[in-house]
């Protein structure tokens, strides 16, 4: 018998949702994605429309769920454009108010609502980590998203469903995240550091981010906000260096920040998301005694590499 009867991922049919239904695949009786588009059910992994904006069919599926994470929202690789920036937070905050609104009116409820949010509400820090006791918050426009975020979703009145809020670092693995570009720089002789090089990157395997969450649920005192990143954080330099090291690179050329700056313009994305220093420690996850299968970049890195593309 499985131990789970349901999982449910809101925009779950992009890279994190993709590795979050593989991994629950054999623990749970059923996977539920719900997105926008129909796909083809795989085993017990199915997918049912919705569109984020307002109550239908899918709301059903939520019934007796044990957990529901929500991963909703526009990738935030892209100009800062009026648009875009309207678009990323609207689908952000309109999923997230839905999803309570209908939460609230339930007589059996998801368990558990995992609203994954980001580590980048933190300022750039280069000088100690943050954590989720002591942690400053940062200023910009993505920190005003991540507060956004988080505020509609503490709003929220859902009495019968624990929640939290998993402020997510950059996810490592070999699907389309950002792992997958980084080496590709270092393919093309590319890979060296960014800038400084001295900023740090809050990293995450993408296992131990599928693990954290079936931590956070099998343990029903854990509520409130975690940090979902690797115990040991890396700077841009050390990271770039550990991907060229383990693909047999040699050499990495770097990237001063005003070729970035012209770089990122001609791909359409900021230099924020490479130039700011996430230095993110997740200390109530360690607290809770949750132990991260790769704390250090370097092993990370080689089992990512270790698995066939």
């Amino acid at each position: 018998m499985k131990p789970y009867k349901k999982i449910v991922l809101a925009g779950g049919n992009g890279y994190l949702g993709t590795v979050l239904a593989k991994y629950y695949k054999d623990k749970a009786d059923e996977v539920i994605i719900l997105a926008r588009k129909q796909a083809r059910a795989i085993d017990n992994i199915r997918t049912v429309v919705w569109n984020g904006k307002s109550e239908n069919g899918w709301t059903v599926q939520l019934t007796g769920a044990d957990m529901l994470i929500n991963l909703c929202g526009k990738n935030v690789n892209c100009r800062y454009t009026e648009k875009n920036k309207a678009e990323i937070i609207t689908s952000r905050v309109l999923p997230t108010e839905l999803l309570g609104h209908v939460i609230h009116k339930m007589p059996d409820p998801p368990k558990l609502w995992i609203n994954v949010t980001s580590a980048t509400i933190y300022r750039h820090a280069e000088d100690h980590p943050q954590d989720e006791e002591n942690g400053e918050i940062g200023y910009g426009f993505s920190i005003d998203v991540c507060n956004m975020w988080e505020d509609v979703f503490w709003k929220s009145e859902t009495p019968r469903t624990r929640k939290i809020a998993l402020r997510m670092g950059i996810a490592l693995g070999r699907g389309d995240g950002v792992f997958p570009r980084l080496l590709n720089l270092a393919r093309l002789g590319m890979g060296g550091k960014q800038g400084t090089g001295e900023q740090y990157v809050a990293w995450v395997h993408e296992q131990d981010v599928a693990r954290s969450t079936q931590w956070l649920l099998d343990h029903p005192g854990l509520e409130g906000v975690f940090n979902c990143t690797a115990p040991v954080a890396v700077k841009n330099t050390d990271m770039m260096h550990t991907i060229r090291k383990a693909y047999g690179m040699p050499l990495g050329l770097p990237t001063p920040e005003w070729l970035l700056d012209i770089g990122a313009r001609l791909i359409g994305t900021e230099p924020e998301l490479i130039l700011k220093s996430r230095w993110v420690k997740p200390k109530r996850l360690l607290d809770s005694g949750f132990k991260f299968q790769y704390e250090q970049a370097e092993h990370a890195v080689h089992d990512i590499l270790s698995i066939k593309a």
